[in-house]
């Protein structure tokens, strides 16, 4: 296969590898502070707002993603009276699906994190002096952040694999721009090369959370 080939099939698959980072960035920014806030709500002692998002997490992890990015993409405009409001660009709905999905798994994460820190930790805050906030802010969350880097890193590689699901809502993406060049060329290797992108964007995400993990370990 030439360097000239690779050279074409590459300019547009990088291009859709822009989608592919863009739609990380954004739903990784929204989906960890709601999923904490989700975390917040399930530990909540007010009951109906602890049951709805109890609910809430136990449908977006027991649905497939794929499903939900149907449902918002083609689905919500189906429906009567407000389905005319709810049309959106394919790559805005496929950010809240991505969102909202990954919203439910952080939450799942936090609790974990939260319920590692041993309620040593409350009372050796309360012997201190220690109000609830300076507890919270100070003792609970720097120690559940640093619980929860290593399974929030894993979950953060999967959301770039899970990007590729834009091709079956129609939004050009790296996925996208791979078949097409396999289709048009007869040929296995923009395959190839997709994978190769893929594995340098999860390699270069890999890097820096374990140089946060490091990070962490030392403060």
């Amino acid at each position: 296969m030439s360097l000239d080939y690779l050279l074409t099939i590459l300019k547009p698959m990088l291009e859709g590898a822009q989608a592919t980072i863009l739609l990380f960035i954004i739903a990784i920014i929204a989906s960890i502070p709601l999923g904490f806030l989700l975390t917040l709500a399930v530990r909540s002692s007010i009951k109906p707002v602890a049951w709805l998002a109890h609910s809430y997490i136990y449908l977006m992890r027991g649905t497939p993603l794929l499903l939900q990015l149907l449902v918002i993409v083609f689905g919500l405009p189906l429906l009567p009276v407000v389905g005319d409001y709810l049309v959106l660009d394919r790559f805005v709905a496929a950010c809240i699906g991505f969102i909202l999905n990954y919203a439910a798994y952080f939450a799942e994460i936090f609790r974990g994190g939260l319920l590692a820190i041993d309620k040593g930790q409350y009372e050796a805050a309360q012997v201190l002096g220690l109000n609830r906030w300076q507890t919270t802010t100070k003792v609970v969350l720097p120690q559940m952040f640093r619980i929860a880097l290593p399974a929030v890193a894993n979950e953060s590689v999967t959301l770039v694999k899970d990007t590729a699901l834009l091709y079956a809502v129609a939004v050009p993406e790296l996925l996208h721009f791979a078949q097409t060049a396999v289709n048009r060329d007869f040929t296995i290797v923009p395959f190839f090369v997709a994978a190769l992108i893929y594995l340098l964007i999860t390699m270069v995400l890999t890097l820096f959370f374990k140089w946060l993990e490091r990070r962490m370990r030392f403060e």
